[in-house]
């Protein structure tokens, strides 16, 4: 006679060992939405809801935004946590519609080379970022640089 098991009997699986890198993903992808939430409506309604609004937006708003460390940061959050939230996601993606192989190591290694390009080059936009850079002729800088 054979016997079934119930279908809620939890299998019996060998005890895994090391860090469970797909929980601390799912974790991430939660805990990043919130801060991101948090940030992006900040960063709108500084944008748009302070001042004059969205007609103030211009090269000179994000110049003076860019000079407080606060704002760089804040940006720079934004952009270290909505890319690594994106990739996470887009990781997920192929994980889920490709086999394990060749094609599944590639997808996963641009989307990794691509993720640390951009974060490398986002971060150095924001806090290299010099409306005013020296030695600049006077009619190519914004009005509120001191040579112009």
């Amino acid at each position: 006679m054979t016997v079934i098991e119930s279908p809620r009997t939890p299998a019996r699986r060998a005890p895994r060992r090391g860090v469970n890198l797909e929980k601390w993903g799912w974790i991430y992808m939660r805990a990043s939405g919130v801060v991101l939430v948090v940030l992006v409506f900040g960063h709108l309604f500084v944008n748009l809801m302070v001042g004059e609004g969205v007609k103030a937006i211009d090269f000179g708003f994000v110049g003076g935004k860019w000079a407080d460390p606060f704002w760089q940061w804040w940006d720079v959050l934004m952009l270290w946590l909505a890319l690594i939230h994106g990739a996470n996601g887009m990781r997920t993606i192929v994980s889920d519609y490709t086999n394990p192989g060749t094609v599944q190591r590639i997808l996963k290694g641009a989307l990794l080379l691509s993720t640390i390009v951009l974060l490398v080059l986002g971060t150095l936009v924001v806090f290299t970022f010099d409306p005013c850079p020296a030695g600049s002729p006077a009619e190519l800088l914004p009005s509120f640089c001191p040579a112009a």
